[in-house]
């Protein structure tokens, strides 16, 4: 598993974040989490398959001019580097050798993949809201789903999938992405109503420490955070649309670590 300890000074990453819309990437920081270059974004080809993606991914590390191990996410479940859903990108996807295929695509370099969600988390518990954070930290990105990571004093669990988890008989993502609240057209105090009813069913299986929030939506957190019932402390990410690029350049200068692809 990787561990926030696992970072070394002066190190720098590549991270690259396939979403739905746009697929983005630069070199990174590792000692301060920051991007060493304006960020590369290139918009994400319809249909988003796995040959289309990975020749994009190539065309930003090119633009870059990296040679270095390359960090990919997917909004997907990833699995010893294999994807195993599919979620704002092609269906072809599942089941796919995705560390094989952007290797090849990166002629035979180094590659991770992770979910996006959980490479988001590690960045936030490293540099942004989490930093420093003892115990238990849950990252939940609200936008056409909930995406999240758990991290214990640093180390990740994989692949959660807390916005499937049935919450009063639907799924959580179906009662509070945000995604919901502008289909329902509802107010700030209604939405936060449903994303309290969530957090507390979150905090009584898990009891965390903290809550990070991410997504769009998080940026206008004053709206809403205040507004939350639930007991567990919740606050906005740091490291905004960033913290995909970050994590995964994290996960790509740890290549000996095991919990994320060997």
């Amino acid at each position: 598993m990787l561990s926030r300890k696992g970072t070394v000074v002066g190190v720098r990453g590549f991270g690259v974040d396939v979403g739905g819309s746009g697929i983005k990437g630069s070199v990174v920081d590792l000692d301060t989490g920051a991007l060493v270059v304006d960020r590369i974004k290139i918009e994400t080809p319809h249909p988003a398959t796995p040959d289309a993606v990975a020749a994009t991914v190539a065309e930003i590390v090119a633009r870059a001019g990296w040679d270095g191990p390359v960090g990919v996410t997917l909004p997907s479940v990833v699995t010893t580097g294999v994807a195993r859903t599919a979620a704002n990108i092609d269906p072809a996807w599942i089941g796919t050798d995705a560390r094989a295929l952007f290797s090849a695509a990166l002629g035979g370099r180094s590659v991770t993949v992770l979910n996006d969600a959980d490479a988001a988390g590690l960045a936030e518990d490293r540099y942004g809201a989490g930093k420093n954070v003892d115990g238990v930290v849950v990252l939940l990105t609200f936008g056409t789903g909930i995406g999240s990571a758990i991290i214990h004093d640093g180390v990740l669990l994989p692949n959660t999938e807390l916005g499937h988890m049935e919450v009063d008989g639907k799924e959580a993502e179906h009662r509070a992405a945000s995604s919901v609240k502008d289909a329902k057209d509802l107010s700030y105090k209604d939405w936060a109503v449903e994303v309290t009813r969530v957090l507390r069913r979150y905090e009584d299986l898990l009891w965390p420490d903290l809550f990070v929030v991410g997504g769009g939506i998080s940026r206008k957190h004053d709206k809403w955070i205040p507004r939350l019932e639930n007991r567990t402390p919740v606050v906005p990410a740091a490291l905004l649309n960033t913290a995909g690029i970050v994590g995964a350049a994290m996960v790509s200068a740890n290549p000996q670590e095991k919990g994320i692809a060997p």
